[in-house]
């Protein structure tokens, strides 16, 4: 998370390695206290770190999924891979009937993998990111 071009198309400022190891841990607190999900991405075979993704609750409390992945692992596939391991654990794994996912309009790499599964439900200002978001919606009958 202290990579700028990691954090940009999201867009969030980048952490320094105190912020990033705070957020982490703040992360997995909620993993504890909440429905929310979270796990280490690594490249199957080995224990080279990747990124992170998890699924959480939206503003409006449905099942949400995000990523991150780590600038040099980009363009290899793992984005769409991800998403679609992410959309298989909530249908068979958490039972959801709808899950979303979240971007900002301007993150053309992730909202070219969503597009592949989701359909747009709705754009909207985000104001704690100070962006447009679209949300995108994919419905357990739609996937199966």
């Amino acid at each position: 998370m202290s990579n700028p071009n990691v954090m940009n198309p999201i867009p969030q400022k980048p952490f320094d390695k105190a912020e990033s190891i705070s957020k982490l841990s703040e992360l997995i607190l909620l993993e504890k206290s909440s429905d929310t999900k979270i796990w280490c991405l690594c490249k199957k075979g080995c224990n080279d770190l990747i990124g992170i993704c998890g699924v959480l609750k939206n503003d409006d409390k449905e099942d949400e999924i995000a990523y991150r992945i780590i600038e040099t692992f980009w363009g290899n596939g793992f984005g769409t891979e991800i998403a679609k391991g992410l959309i298989d654990y909530c249908f068979v794994n958490m039972k959801s009937n709808l899950i979303t996912a979240d971007v900002c309009v301007d993150n053309v790499k992730s909202v070219k993998i969503l597009n592949k599964y989701f359909t747009v439900k709705k754009e909207f200002f985000n104001a704690e990111d100070n962006c447009t978001d679209r949300r995108y919606i994919l419905k357990k009958e739609n996937w199966l």
